[in-house]
């Protein structure tokens, strides 16, 4: 995925979830963010960002917000819409017979459907931009949707569907993805159920330049972090003195 032409701008403040106000070569812009989450991690008071030029001139905001600078890090592309478009091209370099964005199933609208020969697949697609210590966590507010979108998952599992749940990291040198169980710990404990039920995690890594973010695949094998994780969050909060086993 490329974005067609990108300019630097200083993070101001961020009036509403939609709009931010960003200084671009010492004019304040009033700018579209591209992503109605929190991001209060990211956007701090300035902080650079890039924007992408919008095509459009009778726009009443000329720019888009899509990535930030986090101190001490690097870039993070904060595009909510990138994490679809990268996954859909990389889709399109496998040999699947067809492929379907937003397909319904169930009562949900799960982000990618594909066929090959006689097997159906189903894809849920998750961007991570929240990075604590190295590693990558979801999600960085609650989720109702996401838990529903699992179970959804879990279902189509059983139906004979293979499933996915990809993640992709919107930033360089993060290559795993932990569920984030302090802001949200029932989110955690439906990802480790989906993949008990046979529910695939991929990890998707990218690369964030001036100009545009590159995806390439890599999984990892976590296939343990998340029940080590909310096993030590349990034993934590009930104070258990029961030994861990190796």
């Amino acid at each position: 995925m490329k974005y067609r032409e990108i300019v630097e701008g200083i993070f101001i403040d961020r009036p509403n979830r939609f709009i931010a106000h960003v200084d671009i070569e010492g004019v304040v812009n009033t700018v579209h963010v591209k992503n109605t989450g929190r991001c209060k991690e990211l956007l701090i008071p300035k902080t650079p960002v890039r924007l992408e030029v919008s095509d459009n001139p009778n726009r009443k905001t000329l720019y888009d917000l899509v990535a930030v600078y986090k101190k001490n890090f690097g870039w993070i592309n904060m595009d909510s819409q990138a994490p679809n478009k990268v996954v859909k091209e990389w889709l399109e370099t496998k040999d699947y017979d067809y492929i379907k964005p937003e397909y319904k199933y169930g009562d949900s609208r799960i982000d990618f459907y594909m066929r090959k020969g006689n097997q159906e697949y189903l894809m849920e697609v998750k961007g991570c931009t929240l990075e604590i210590d190295g590693i990558g966590y979801f999600p960085d507010a609650p989720t109702t949707r996401g838990i529903k979108h699992l179970r959804e998952l879990i279902k189509a599992k059983r139906a004979g569907y293979e499933c996915a749940v990809a993640f992709v990291i919107q930033m360089e040198g993060i290559n795993e993805v932990r569920p984030n169980i302090d802001t949200h710990p029932e989110f955690g404990v439906a990802l480790q159920e989906a993949k008990e039920a046979g529910v695939k995690i991929l990890y998707l890594t990218c690369k964030v330049a001036v100009s545009y973010t590159h995806l390439r695949a890599h999984e990892t094998r976590h296939d343990l972090v998340c029940r080590l994780l909310l096993e030590k969050k349990k034993k934590k909060t009930t104070a258990t003195t029961t030994k861990e086993q190796p």
